[in-house]
């Protein structure tokens, strides 16, 4: 499954301000993804909220992502949960609404010892026919996949890739390493990493700056595969005044903010995360300026 590649959109999950799901506002996000040229779509992952959300929105997010996107780019759902059974039972329900590709993350809370995350992994493998990306994020989940249970897991028919969100080069390295002679993803999931990931083989990134600045994030891709360096090098370090907006709350309310800013009523995170305060609107709004003056914010 090589044909995956590219640059997924790792996509917000609008609200209304009474926390409701935007709907109208997610097609509006979608639209501005394949416009500006993402290679693809994930829903349901961190930026997305997928922890704070319920089975039944989870399935009216899909329902929208997939059919805005039908024809157009490939969709990736976030199926991940803390017991195995619960995933198996969204995937199912994804299936019915015609999902082709699913990420997993791994349990949180009660971190798994290496042995259960790979039964984890293949129960769900076993349980449907819809492809399956792993997701490591251990920051938020307490539990790294070690390499050696990914090239265990690669070995699996239906496990064709790993998204991974460490933020560790030399694990993304090691993954690409022990996976080498299948026919086995890596994508970074920190947006940092996307270049280096790329010129170490891997097949490109999820990537949440791409809700604000898809046209840009997809170029580092396009500009690694035409062979011009030095353009994509230029552009991850155009990320990096976005990244750093992050840090100035808790995820996701800083890139929801530059994403209304630009045009689209995502709204505000789910409670009890807070929209950003003053100060860091102030920072994102002269973020936002320079990144209009040199052209590439998109909007």
């Amino acid at each position: 499954m090589n044909h995956v590649s590219g640059i997924y959109a790792a996509l917000l999950t609008p609200f209304h301000e009474d926390q409701s799901i935007h709907k109208e506002a997610l097609q509006q996000l979608v639209a501005r993804m394949i416009d500006n040229g993402v290679h693809g779509l994930f829903a349901l992952g961190t930026n997305g909220e997928f922890h704070t959300l319920t089975p039944q929105e989870k399935c009216e997010v899909a329902t929208i992502v997939l059919k805005e996107a039908k024809g157009k780019v490939p969709v990736m759902l976030g199926v991940g949960g803390n017991y195995t059974g619960e995933v198996i039972q969204l995937a199912k329900q994804f299936e019915q609404l015609g999902a082709t590709m699913f990420s997993v993350i791994t349990p949180f809370f009660m971190p798994p010892n290496q042995s259960e995350l790979a039964n984890y992994f293949e129960d769900i493998a076993n349980a449907t026919k819809v492809p399956i990306f792993l997701y490591n994020i251990p920051s938020k989940t307490g539990v790294s996949i070690d390499p050696l249970t990914v090239a265990r897991l690669a070995k699996h028919p239906n496990i064709y890739g790993i998204k991974d969100s460490s933020g560790d080069l030399q694990l993304i390295q090691s993954y690409i390493r022990h996976t080498q002679e299948e026919d086995f993803v890596v994508f970074a999931g920190t947006d940092s990493l996307i270049l280096k990931t790329l010129q170490e083989g891997g097949g490109g990134a999820v990537a949440a700056t791409a809700n604000a600045l898809p046209k840009l994030v997809s170029s580092i891709f396009t500009h690694f595969k035409n062979g011009q360096l030095e353009e994509a090098e230029k552009a991850q370090a155009q990320l990096q005044p976005l990244r750093d907006t992050f840090s100035l709350s808790t995820i996701p309310a800083s890139l929801k903010k530059v994403v209304e800013l630009s045009g689209i009523p995502v709204g505000p995170p789910r409670r009890p995360v807070q929209p950003v305060d003053s100060k860091a609107l102030r920072q994102i709004e002269t973020m936002m300026r320079t990144y209009r003056a040199e052209g590439v914010l998109d909007e």
